[in-house]
């Protein structure tokens, strides 16, 4: 959420910023019912004082035996609490429209971030890696996966319908050694704390970090509740110190989670509709620093590499790139993504975004720190990104690391979490 300070001094600063992002929000509406909304509230404290006054003398002509004119002055009394009951209400009535009015702006981008309307203007960053290559024709997973008999999209059809995958024997295995490793690397070598959160969540939680309400066709809700389906287990570490202060020397917060991730893909029809890209549940590693604002810039960098070296150490190619101003998400003052290539689709597809949102989920939120030098509490920021999503990464070893006679070696890494499994072998 923006600071009422920014649109209201610089609102040209926003208008602009909107611009960039090629997206549309009522600002006009916002300063309007900001500036309706304030000289409410001032009528409304000037009521209240006149109120007190006049309880005060009314007191006085009480006790001096003045009862003619304390009457008086009760019906004078009483009509401005009606009055004040009126102004209550509308100020009401005004404060909750600007609340959701504040709720459909999305982040001011950084200024390194690249201008550009869509993810054509994205700019990569570098490379890791070559990009695998065989002297065979590569398969894409979701005919490598079937035939191997560890992935079987039509029983997850008849159980659940499109957009669902069930994973048999090695396949499930894999996903759960993938896990496994990236929870290790992060809670063993990079320093995060392992969370296991509910998988559902609630409204007040979507708003703090913007999921709602600008994204609420992509939830799942689940009826007669406030409860959602989680779509990224972002929600739930940001929110795991709402309405709390923290101790400056406690920063970073460093927090990671395994979780399934729900997403309805609203909008994504007839995109990625094969194998297990684009599925309404995923399975995800996310990570999560909760960090003072003079280093959020470097824990992005850090976060960053953090994801890399999952990628790094399961030897799978990838590039790093920065989204520009149209494709930033809604959230985010700054995004780079990680892309794995995958050679049976001869393409660089997201397998990690990871962000800094500066202070504007922890805004909604409440946020805050405790400067060690004392004063008043301040809002902190929070980063975060996926270490990673753990569908996409199986994805990658499964086209990486196929073989002509259409099996699959197992990246070494994985190998002690696979009871020593070399090969995925084709069913006989």
């Amino acid at each position: 959420m923006l600071s009422r300070e920014l649109y209201r001094s610089d609102p040209d600063r926003v208008r602009r910023m909107l611009e960039l992002r090629h997206t549309e929000a009522p600002l006009d509406r916002l300063l309007e019912v900001d500036s309706k909304w304030r000289a409410l509230v001032v009528r409304l404290e000037e009521l209240k004082a006149k109120r007190n006054s006049g309880s005060k003398e009314i007191g006085v002509l009480f006790r001096d035996g003045k009862r003619d004119e304390a009457e008086a002055k009760k019906a004078a009394m009483s009509a401005i609490g009606d009055e004040i009951s009126s102004f209550e209400e509308r100020t009401k009535a005004l404060e909750e429209e600007l609340c959701a009015l504040e709720l459909t702006f999305p982040n001011i981008p950084a200024d390194t971030v690249p201008e550009g309307a869509d993810e054509s203007a994205n700019r990569e960053e570098r490379r890791w890696g070559t990009p695998t290559e065989f002297d065979f024709e590569a398969q894409a997973h979701w005919d490598l996966g079937p035939a191997l008999g560890i992935i079987d999209f039509e029983r997850a059809v008849t159980i659940a319908g499109a957009r669902f995958a069930v994973l048999r024997g090695a396949g499930a295995a894999l996903e759960r050694a993938l896990t496994s490793y990236m929870l290790d690397l992060h809670t063993r070598q990079h320093g995060y704390t392992e969370i296991l959160p509910p998988a559902m969540v609630n409204t007040v939680s979507l708003q703090g970090t913007g999921q709602l309400p600008k994204f609420i066709d992509d939830l799942f809700h689940l009826e007669f509740t406030d409860f959602y389906l989680s779509p990224t287990a972002e929600v739930q570490l940001t929110n795991l110190h709402r309405d709390e202060v923290l101790d400056e020397e406690q920063l970073p917060r460093k927090y990671c989670a395994f979780t399934p991730c729900f997403r309805s893909e609203a909008g994504s029809y007839g995109k990625d509709v094969r194998g297990l890209i684009r599925l309404h549940q995923f399975h995800k590693v996310e990570l999560v620093q909760l960090t003072h604002p003079d280093q959020s810039a470097e824990a992005l960098t850090k976060l960053t590499g953090h994801a890399e070296a999952v990628l790094q150490g399961l030897d799978l190619p990838y590039r790093v790139v920065s989204l520009c101003t149209g494709d930033l998400g809604f959230s985010a003052a700054r995004t780079t993504d990680l892309e794995v290539w995958l050679p049976g689709q001869q393409n660089y597809r997201e397998i990690s975004s990871c962000s800094n949102f500066t202070d504007f989920q922890a805004r909604r939120t409440k946020l805050r720190y405790r400067p060690m030098k004392g004063g008043k509490a301040k809002l902190l920021h929070t980063v975060n990104g996926s270490g990673l999503a753990v569908g996409r990464t199986m994805v990658a070893v499964l086209e990486n690391y196929q073989q002509e006679d259409g099996s699959v070696i197992i990246p070494e890494i994985l190998r002690p979490y696979m009871g020593g499994l070399e090969v995925i072998e084709p069913e006989g």
